[in-house]
């Protein structure tokens, strides 16, 4: 019976396939550390007191693509090139969605809507990160080389999740209200495009690595077109709203290290 556990399972059990994985997990994190260091050097003056946590969130981001990395080489594996098709990141930029890499390559300060269409953006990727975390959490939180790994991205990605709630009521409060709901509603349709897409590209990927039969193959695209569909009628919503944390001044500490895995 087909389930996501067992299909984790399946992609843990595999050499090739775990190796996709990582590196195409490492891949994005090491970006969005790259793009959270960026912003945190452009914040315009009148927003300098976020610097600290934006840096937090971009050291987050690079201690996960190392953790990544280092599951890899615990198994004597080294990255592989990550396919065009799965890589998020750069398909959501391609969409328009966060701020282009060519005003991030700048040394033009960022303005106010910037910082707002920033966090907006991480409220809708970050809700994602979240979910799959906690699904990783729930299935191989206590596996014996795993768990550390899976808990301590979990924590992150929730810390995450609860700062950009945070900081969006306060520019909500502050009269950018309208502009975030725009903002946040644009984001999140176009996410669960890319998402979708990137979804049937890493399956395609894996199915090749497995050798799966093309029933099995068929049943699992088909899946991932029913949750786009819910996701484009119902499920986008959760990704728009915006509700004061129960983890106050979640990134307002220096970030952890990543643990070592040898």
């Amino acid at each position: 019976m087909l389930s996501a556990r067992s299909l984790f399972q399946e992609i843990l059990d595999n050499d090739d396939a775990f190796r996709l994985f990582c590196s195409i997990a490492a891949s994005g994190e090491s970006q969005g550390g790259w793009e959270n260091a960026r912003i945190a050097a452009l914040v315009p003056a009148s927003e300098r007191a976020l610097v600290p946590r934006i840096t937090r969130h971009g050291a987050d981001e690079d201690k996960h693509g190392r953790i990544f990395r280092a599951l890899m080489k615990k198994r004597g594996l080294h990255p592989v090139d990550v396919p065009a098709d799965t890589d998020y990141t750069m398909l959501l930029e391609r969409q328009g969605i966060g701020l282009a890499h060519d005003k991030l390559r700048s040394d033009e300060p960022l303005t106010v809507r910037d910082v707002v269409t920033y966090l907006a953006h991480s409220r809708v990727t970050e809700q994602r990160a979240s979910e799959e975390m906690e699904l990783l959490r729930r299935y191989f939180g206590d596996h014996p080389d795993l768990g550390r790994a899976v808990r301590m991205i979990s924590d992150d990605e929730d810390n995450h999740l609860a700062y950009c709630h945070e900081e969006l009521l306060r520019f909500a409060a502050a009269g950018h209200g309208r502009t975030i709901q725009r903002t946040l509603r644009a984001c999140a349709l176009a996410e669960i495009r890319v998402y979708r897409d990137v979804s049937l590209a890493v399956m395609a990927h894996m199915g090749r690595v497995l050798g799966w039969p093309r029933p099995k193959a068929a049943v699992l695209a088909a899946a991932i077109h029913a949750v786009y569909v819910y996701e484009r009628a119902l499920g986008w919503r959760r990704m728009v709203s915006l509700r004061m944390p129960e983890r106050r001044d979640a990134l307002g500490g220096p970030a952890t290290t990543a643990p070592e895995f040898a």
